[in-house]
């Protein structure tokens, strides 16, 4: 078993031991394994213990049905990172989306990240820019430095996948070819002549580990799956809106660039839930109290299917389960019909009514 994977487990088994989610706490050592102390003002009064990481269905489940039969937690902007030092000697001027490192995300059990490469500096990096420009205020961190915590975890867990969806506005010809050569993730690289069309079942995930194809990569940039063997996103997935607009009570449709929720000829479905401009404050009630409300909206809208992705801000901040129980939900449902995931540790014995 993987270190990832041994967290995860141990959370799920020690944490009622020391404290469950919602009790009062001082510091993160009152709070249980998978935990962490926060304060989700106004709504709380002081701190309490609440989730901090995921639930692992490979472990607790199984990891024997097609990839698309599974939810995996997904960071928005992972890279843009609260705290995170200039690079580039310029103090910078963007919004940041998350609050610890790739490797802390990854351990935490996100299982897909959102990055926005750029050419910048005669590389690829990564920036929270607009207008497909990188700058010296906008940049966060070269690609590669990214890529190499994605590679150190993969090899550190060799039961694990990780998605990655590009933002790309790479140029340079082969310049993302190039920064993943270096990092040394091709090595697991999930070729897209495996990849299903027309709505087939992805490839067991037992079989990808066994293969150790165990990166999937997408990009915005159509050409570049012909051009570098990089998966043109939406020829595989659907995705809801994002911003203020994937997040009104009741309405699911998809973004621009994606085929309608409902098309079945894509496998997979991304469901966004992250505001226009990221609030650390309103994320912890967004993740709390509409984030699930939303996965059973987006469910109906794209055929009655359940997302496989869930893309948030802050993904840690919540009242006490937050984005890792709306992953459980989607999880269970997936998996067993069961509206947590781990009711579905009995297998095939398991019966839920909802």
């Amino acid at each position: 078993m993987g270190a990832a994977a041994l967290v995860l487990v141990m959370a799920g088994l020690l944490g009622a031991a020391t404290a469950s989610v919602g009790d009062k706490c001082s510091t993160g050592a009152g709070c249980g394994a998978g935990q962490w102390c926060f304060d989700c003002e106004p709504e709380l009064a002081g701190s309490h213990c609440v989730r901090s990481a995921a639930t692992n269905p490979f472990q607790l489940v199984n990891n024997s049905l097609p990839f698309n039969k599974y939810a995996y937690l997904t960071t928005h902007n992972s890279f843009a990172i609260v705290g995170e030092p200039s690079h580039t000697g310029i103090p910078r001027i963007t919004f940041d989306n998350q609050e610890d490192t790739v490797t802390d995300q990854l351990n935490n059990g996100v299982r897909a990240l959102m990055l926005d490469t750029y050419d910048f500096k005669g590389g690829v990096w990564l920036c929270h820019s607009s207008g497909g420009k990188c700058n010296d205020f906008t940049a966060f961190e070269p690609a590669l430095d990214t890529f190499k915590e994605i590679s150190a975890f993969l090899s550190a867990n060799p039961s694990e996948i990780v998605t990655l969806i590009l933002e790309d506005y790479v140029r340079a010809p082969n310049g993302l070819t190039n920064a993943f050569k270096a990092s040394g993730l091709q090595k697991y690289w999930f070729p897209v002549s495996k990849m299903p069309k027309n709505g087939q079942e992805w490839p067991l995930v037992s079989d990808m580990v066994r293969r150790n194809q165990r990166l999937l990569v997408f990009t915005s940039a159509r050409s570049k799956q012909v051009t570098e063997g990089i998966a043109y996103q939406w020829n595989f997935m659907v995705e809801n809106n994002y911003g203020d607009n994937g997040m009104d009570a009741g309405k699911c449709s998809n973004r621009a660039e994606s085929a309608p929720l409902n098309d079945k000829t894509k496998s997979l479905v991304l469901m966004n839930y992250f505001p226009s401009v990221p609030m650390k404050p309103t994320a912890c009630l967004q993740h709390s109290r509409g984030l699930a409300d939303m996965a059973n909206t987006c469910y109906g809208a794209a055929g009655n299917r359940w997302a496989n992705f869930i893309a948030v801000d802050y993904y840690k901040r919540s009242e006490g389960g937050g984005a890792f129980q709306a992953t459980d939900l989607l999880n269970g449902m997936l998996l067993c019909g069961c509206q947590d995931v781990k009711a579905c540790e009995g297998g095939s014995s398991v019966v839920c009514s909802a």
